[in-house]
């Protein structure tokens, strides 16, 4: 069966699952277009990677790019093998040595790690014609500007405490005080001072 190399397009809110994003894959060198829906911290995952922004810690996803390394394993690719029931698989291939390995992943995790390993992201031919759209206009794909607006928290109550941590440290480095003060006060709220 032939593969069809895909790209990442772009992410939106998802319409249809409230706290959900649309993953948009594009078939490279066409016009069809192949939407996952994914969560709002695999959305941020690919998000950041695509912006190139450092996090002050490991994500996820970096770390499994630091462990296969530090072993000696590369990822090959990402394929987008099967939708079953509405739910779409994905295996990584890895190598190490002489061994090629297949690993079951969800494709939000499979895509996030692709583009850390600067891997190529592939479907078939049948998962394209059963789940995906053609697309008429190259402006409807949406902005990276607006992805990192739409995968931010809403209120600081739904950040991680490493993140608010984080973004107390950048507010205090850029002396708002006003906007460390709520950090402050949520992370007060959850018992670290």
């Amino acid at each position: 069966m032939n593969k069809i190399r895909l790209e990442v397009l772009g992410l939106s809110s998802s319409q249809t699952q409230s706290g959900s994003f649309a993953l948009v894959m594009g078939e490279k060198g066409g016009n069809r277009r192949l939407p996952i829906i994914i969560g709002m911290f695999e959305a941020q995952a690919i998000a950041i990677e695509i912006e190139r922004i450092t996090p002050n810690r490991p994500m996820t996803h970096d770390l499994f790019r630091s462990l296969a390394e530090a072993f000696e394993i590369r990822l090959i690719e990402v394929v987008i093998s099967d939708l079953r029931e509405g739910i779409f698989y994905a295996r990584l291939v890895c190598v190490s040595e002489d061994r090629r390995v297949e690993i079951d992943a969800r494709p939000s995790d499979a895509i996030a790690i692709a583009l850390r390993f600067n891997a190529p992201v592939y479907t078939y031919e049948n998962v394209l014609q059963e789940a995906g759209a053609v697309s008429l206009d190259e402006e409807e794909d949406e902005p990276f500007e607006e992805v990192r607006k739409s995968t931010r928290p809403e209120s600081l109550k739904d950040y991680s405490t490493d993140e608010l941590q984080r973004l107390l440290n950048q507010a205090l480095e850029n002396e708002d005080y006003e906007k460390a003060a709520k950090i402050r006060d949520e992370l007060s709220k959850r018992g670290f001072k």
